[in-house]
């Protein structure tokens, strides 16, 4: 039989500081994705969103990955949440556009260590992005938050406890 430890993250107290980087391209959608991502922050206990979040516009989703390095780069936040609609068209753009994404935003994650919660919809139609912005399939901006702050509890309860370091 193995044994192992489990590491069982409780919900991060502490003031952290989340960047939530919104596209402006497709803004019905966008709106109800930052919407979401902020009330999710809001519902964590001690939160306080005016002095702990930043939502940061982008033209569209190919810049929400120079806007997160950016970001990265004033060391000033915890965790960064990345959302956009992608809609397919009668081309490959959308394919493109939402590949460059994912793997920015990969990249830096894996470069910097920072996570970066994935609330980006690649999607066939605006009635799909509207059944993920709130619809019937949720609302992945929430999700993303969620996930942002997800692994940042997992982080800090990997770090050992000041009682382990004194024994």
């Amino acid at each position: 039989m193995a044994i192992h430890q489990t590491i069982e993250p409780e919900p991060i107290h502490a003031p952290i500081r989340i960047g939530v980087i919104v596209s402006r391209y497709n803004p019905e959608v966008t709106e109800s994705l930052r919407e979401a991502a902020v009330e999710s922050f809001a519902t964590r206990p001690g939160a306080d969103p005016e002095d702990e979040l930043v939502v940061m516009p982008a033209p569209g989703a190919y810049e929400v990955p120079a806007i997160a390095y950016a970001a990265i780069e004033t060391e000033s936040f915890d965790g960064l949440v990345a959302l956009a609609c992608v809609i397919k068209g009668e081309t490959r753009h959308d394919e493109v556009i939402a590949g460059a994404v994912v793997q920015g935003l990969t990249s830096l994650t894996v470069e910097f260590g920072m996570p970066i919660g994935l609330g980006v919809l690649t999607v066939d139609s605006l009635e799909q992005a509207r059944a993920r912005a709130g619809g019937e399939h949720g609302n992945k901006g929430a999700e993303a938050m969620n996930a942002v702050l997800g692994v940042l509890a997992t982080v800090v309860a990997m770090e050992p406890s000041e009682a382990a370091e004194a024994e």
